[in-house]
């Protein structure tokens, strides 16, 4: 390995064990929103946090692999498979947050958390696209799409969060996240599809 790709494959864990740190806190903290506003949204974003952290361990153990064609093709099936997973979670949950009409009350916490994630995903996603591309690995370049899709459904909970708390829209989050779904099934077909080697 060359001292070039040895310095992509240390930016690539640490990118990848930022997405982890900032991820575990979210879990901690939006349950504890979640829970305190009654907020359907904000327990889903939540869970997409765990989804995140389950793309970013396959990521760091391909990365710290010797690699090989299998690895990549088991690591990319998994990334794919969390794609379809937070897609369907999120087709579930608006659909359930419309058909009964849950209002959540105002998150300040959860309006924060939520602008400052799709803050720190969309730079994060932005720093794996470019060393997954230098490092010619797409395990890492498909699990940036995945930061990628937290980034955009942080910023549908924010803007349905705002909505929710400036205006009264209540659907506005549910509405904003089945963008999302269509995203993510596709991104998922993409890496499932995905050729390695």
């Amino acid at each position: 390995m060359t001292v070039r790709a040895g310095r992509l494959l240390q930016r690539g864990l640490a990118l990848e064990y930022i997405t982890l740190g900032w991820n575990v806190v979210g879990v901690v903290l939006l349950a504890l929103a979640a829970l305190a506003a009654h907020s359907v949204a904000l327990a889903g974003f939540g869970l997409d946090s765990l989804v995140e952290i389950g793309a970013s361990i396959v990521v760091v153990w391909e990365l710290r692999g010797a690699g090989g064609t299998d690895r990549e093709r088991r690591a990319l099936r998994l990334i794919g498979a969390a794609f379809f997973a937070l897609a369907a979670y999120i087709a579930v949950q608006g659909g359930y947050v419309l058909a009964t009409a849950i209002r959540p009350a105002h998150s300040p916490v959860g309006i924060s958390w939520a602008a400052m994630t799709c803050a720190v995903m969309l730079a994060l996603a932005y720093g794996k696209a470019i060393t997954g591309r230098a490092l010619g690995n797409p395990v890492l370049s498909t699990e940036g799409r995945v930061t990628l899709v937290d980034a955009y459904l942080a910023g549908a909970v924010l803007i349905g969060l705002v909505l929710n708390a400036t205006l009264g829209w209540w659907w506005a989050d549910p509405v904003a996240g089945f963008v999302i779904v269509f995203y993510g099934i596709r991104e998922g077909l993409s890496a499932w599809a995905r050729p390695v080697g």
